[in-house]
């Protein structure tokens, strides 16, 4: 079939086999250019299917040499269907590693659930024998308690008193004023029980109890903390209550590695275009303008770049910054005083009108596309594609 992409509000329900090929292989090559990474010899990747998870495999995978194993929740093509775009990304991350003799292994199932857990740490213990890095990077808006069966939906509000806010129409290109409701106690409740610290500490205690965390072992969890024009919905936010909970998290499992040496850190990364991303209300806006203004002054990166730059300043460098509870602080550069005041001042005057002169909306929007296998160069879109290619 010839595969278009078909966008159904935030979400693009086809992917591109070829094109998330070509964008796996893309980040692999930035890595590699920039000479290997010193670090982990058998990494865990929860949530490898996109975004920073994905990095962060190929940063392990192709930067450090590791072996590595990756956990998503992806949906299998059809005849007539596309898989999701994790589910080809997987597979074109599985090829590279193949050709350059590397051990790559991915499960595809809920990454909350016990049952899913146990094997994987299973296949851990059988065929590496112990991991050294653990990176915590999943994104999901539900998850079932494995223990309670109680089942919990996120909600990306302000907390306390509605937010009135600007914010863009990611489809019509269009500024528009809009109202969000506070969210009630139940919902933050909800939204620490999908996106809190609770689940990174289950997979820590079910590879400790199986002894399948080597000496030294360290795990980190991904964080976005944002700027003032965005703290409503971050910091201030039911996200910013489950990502307290992640802090707290950190601090309670470096207590238990305490006798492996090891320990257990959050790292706050900068805005990049994601599925996750393009949902939240107002970060579509202010990431258009962040990326320009962050272009002019020479510090914009990549995800891929951003990730590689974590590795080697962060969790094998001492060069990042560290906050006073221990984060390591990869958005330096997007929260500079510079970047920011420049970022400010565009917000306050941009509209449909002038966008296209404040903003690179449209860079927002390749970007978009690329995550699900468009737009990449090099790639035929006009040819046949077959979606049950995952090579």
């Amino acid at each position: 079939m010839i595969i278009q992409p078909r966008i159904r509000g935030f979400i693009c329900t086809t992917a591109h086999p070829d094109g998330c090929r070509a964008n796996v292989n893309r980040q692999v090559a930035v890595v590699e250019g920039r000479g290997a990474l010193p670090g982990s010899k058998n990494a865990l990747v929860i949530g490898c299917s996109g975004g920073f998870g994905l990095a962060s495999r190929i940063a392990a995978g192709f930067g450090c040499g590791a072996a590595t194993i990756g956990v998503s929740f992806e949906r299998e093509p059809s005849a007539k269907r596309t898989a999701t775009a994790g589910w080809y990304n997987n597979r074109a991350f599985e090829s590279a590693a193949a050709e350059r003799g590397r051990y790559a292994r991915t499960f595809d199932g809920d990454a909350f659930a016990d049952e899913l857990r146990a094997r994987v740490v299973d296949a851990i213990v059988e065929d590496i024998g112990t991991i050294d890095l653990l990176v915590y990077s999943l994104a999901a808006p539900v998850r079932t308690h494995p223990r309670t069966g109680e089942r919990f939906r996120s909600a990306i509000k302000p907390l306390g008193n509605p937010l009135a806010v600007k914010t863009l129409d990611i489809n019509r290109g269009e500024v528009r004023d809009i109202v969000l409701e506070a969210a009630s106690e139940a919902e933050a409740h909800a939204t620490v029980g999908v996106m809190g610290g609770e689940d990174w500490e289950f997979w820590i205690d079910a590879l400790l109890a199986a002894g399948a965390l080597a000496p030294g072992f360290q795990t980190v969890a991904y964080s976005y903390l944002g700027s003032d024009l965005t703290a409503r919905i971050y910091r201030e936010g039911t996200l910013g209550r489950a990502k307290a909970d992640v802090d707290r998290a950190a601090s309670a499992i470096t207590k238990r590695l305490a006798d492996l040496g090891g320990r257990a850190r959050v790292a706050v990364l900068k805005a990049i275009v994601s599925q996750a991303s393009a949902a939240i209300p107002v970060v579509p806006l202010y990431m258009s303008i962040l990326f320009r203004v962050m272009r002019e002054q020479g510090s914009h990166e990549s995800c891929i770049e951003h990730i590689d730059r974590l590795f080697r300043d962060g969790l094998y460098g001492e060069v990042l910054p560290r906050d006073e509870w221990g984060r390591l602080r990869a958005d330096a550069r997007e929260l500079a005083e510079t970047v920011q005041t420049e970022v400010k001042r565009r917000w306050d005057v941009v509209d449909t009108t002038n966008i296209g002169d404040l903003a690179d909306f449209d860079v927002f929007q390749r970007e978009f596309l690329e995550v699900f296998g468009f737009g990449l160069p090099g790639v035929d879109y006009e040819r046949d594609a077959d979606p049950l290619d995952g090579s």
